[in-house]
C-alpha cells in the first residue's frame, strides 16, 4: 500500500479515538474508586461516633465532678444528672450509629449497582469503539485504494502524453 497524505490523518484520528476509549475507562474507574472510598469513610465513621460519645460523657462527668467538689458535701447529688447524661448520649449515639449503618448499607448496595452498570457500560463502549475503529480502518483502506488508482491513472496520462 502506497503512503498517501491522508495516512497521517487517519492515524491521528485512530489515536484520538483510542485515547477517548481509554479516558472513558479511566473516568469510570475513578468514579468507582471515589464511591468505594466514600463508602469506606461512612463505614469507619462509626468508630468516630463512639469516640465522640465517650469524650462527651467523660467531659460532662469531669465537669459535674468539679462542680460537685466545689459545693458543700451534701448540697447536691449529681448521680441522677450523670445517669441522665449517659442515657442521653447513649441514645444519641445509638441513633447516629443506626443512621450510619443504614447509610453504609445503602452505599454498599449503590456501589454494587454501579459496578454492574460500569461493567455493562464498558462493554458497550468497547463494542462501539471497536466497531468505529473497524469502519475507520475500512474507510482508510478504501481511501488508500482510491488514492492509488488516481496515482496510477495520473501516471498513465503522463506516459501517454
Amino acid at each position: 500500500m502506497t503512503q498517501n497524505p491522508l495516512t497521517a490523518l487517519f492515524a491521528a484520528q485512530r489515536t484520538a479515538v483510542e485515547q477517548s476509549q481509554n479516558l472513558t475507562h479511566d473516568a469510570l474507574e475513578a468514579q468507582s474508586t471515589s464511591l468505594s472510598a466514600f463508602t469506606s469513610a461512612v463505614e469507619s465513621s462509626g468508630t468516630l461516633v463512639e469516640s465522640n460519645a465517650d469524650l462527651t460523657k467523660g467531659a460532662t462527668h469531669a465537669y459535674l465532678d468539679a462542680l460537685e467538689a466545689s459545693m458543700p458535701e451534701d448540697a447536691a447529688n449529681f448521680d441522677e444528672l450523670r445517669e441522665f447524661v449517659d442515657e442521653s448520649v447513649d441514645s444519641a449515639t445509638e441513633a447516629q450509629s443506626q443512621s450510619l449503618e443504614a447509610m453504609a448499607e445503602a452505599m454498599t448496595e449503590s456501589e454494587a449497582a454501579f459496578e454492574e452498570f460500569t461493567a455493562s457500560y464498558s462493554e458497550v463502549v468497547d463494542t462501539s469503539f471497536d466497531a468505529f475503529l473497524e469502519a475507520h480502518e475500512q474507510l482508510e483502506a478504501n481511501v488508500s485504494t482510491v488514492a492509488e488508482n488516481v496515482e496510477e491513472a495520473a501516471q498513465e496520462i503522463d506516459v501517454s502524453a
